[in-house]
Formats: structure tokens, C-alpha cells, sequence
């Protein structure tokens, strides 16, 4: 499947409702079913300087663009933290192990070292999400806590894993 990463715009809000609102994908993300479109659009259109997003476009013959996956980074805007980042990501359900993942971290990750000069990025992830934490691990991401009972899912309190990568530039610096 060919597809392409470019960043948000507005209008793409419909196929991120779309994909957020998705069997298979708004379990393992802290959305819900009953999400708006214009809830959607409204985030596209509010995003500040600090927050980068990017789509995954797979484009088919005589037909229209589908958003088949979107990441974000969001700089923490705290003075004395802004050398980290969050960030998130997700993959429409009929789309998984075809790179696109892969493709919108390395997007990312691109941003946070060599643009942002970011030191640490973070995240959560369900802990039984096996497929997601291997994704991370596969880019350096490790795992430095569990918090309990974090998230609903399914109508079950559910642990969630903090998980963060340090950019190898700075790795020294952890030995001090």
C-alpha cells in the first residue's frame, strides 16, 4: 500500500473523527465513540506553535484521500520543561503492520531531535497494548513506570505504561 505523511490541515478534521471514533483503534486511545467532528476540526484549527501533527495519506485510484494514521508532539509549554515532548499516535484498523506507524514516529521523532532539539519525549500506553509497545521500543522508547487504574477502556479501569526516549545526543548526560 503506497501512502505519504504530510501535516495537518485544516479540513482534515472529518477523517480524524473518522479514525478516532474507529472500532479497533478509539479503544487504545483516550477518545470516545460519541466524539464530534467538529470537536475535530475545532483541535486542527486551536493548535499553537508547540504542537506539530502529522497525517498518513494513502491515496486510491479514483477515489478520494484517506487519513489511514496521524501522530502529534506537543512541547511542554512549561519554561523549565520545554525540553520534552508528548506525544500520540494512531493507526486506522485495517492499516496496521504496513510501516505506517513506523513512518509517523520517524516523522516525529525528525521534529523533536533536529528541529525542536528536544531531549525527552513521553507517552502512555496501554499495558496490554503489546503491538504500540513494541513500536516504541523499535525507536528507543523505554518503559519507567505503570500507573494504575490510569484510563477507562471497555468499561474497565485499565494500568497505563509511561514510556520515554531520550534523544542519543544527550545520553551522556544521564550518567551524571
Amino acid at each position: 500500500m503506497e501512502f505519504y505523511i504530510r501535516p495537518i490541515n485544516s479540513g482534515d478534521g472529518k477523517g480524524l473523527n473518522e479514525l478516532r471514533r474507529m472500532p479497533g483503534v478509539f479503544e487504545n486511545i483516550l477518545g470516545i465513540p460519541s466524539e464530534r467532528i467538529q470537536q475535530n476540526e475545532d483541535f486542527v484549527v486551536s493548535m499553537d506553535a508547540n504542537q506539530h501533527q502529522f497525517v498518513a495519506i494513502s491515496k486510491f485510484q479514483d477515489k478520494e484521500e484517506l487519513i489511514v494514521g496521524t501522530a502529534g508532539l506537543s512541547v511542554n509549554g512549561n519554561h523549565r520543561m520545554r525540553h520534552s515532548g508528548t506525544i500520540g499516535i494512531m493507526i486506522h484498523k485495517d492499516y496496521h503492520n504496513q510501516g505506517i506507524g513506523s513512518a509517523l514516529i520517524s516523522a516525529l521523532i525528525d521534529v523533536a531531535d533536529n528541529w525542536l532539539m528536544l531531549v525527552r519525549l513521553e507517552l502512555t500506553v496501554f499495558e496490554k497494548n503489546e503491538r504500540a509497545i513494541h513500536l516504541y521500543e523499535k525507536f528507543g522508547f523505554e518503559k519507567e513506570g505503570l500507573k494504575r487504574l490510569a484510563a477507562i477502556k471497555e468499561g474497565k479501569y485499565e494500568n497505563e505504561y509511561i514510556m520515554a526516549r531520550i534523544n542519543p545526543t544527550f545520553h551522556s548526560f544521564l550518567n551524571n
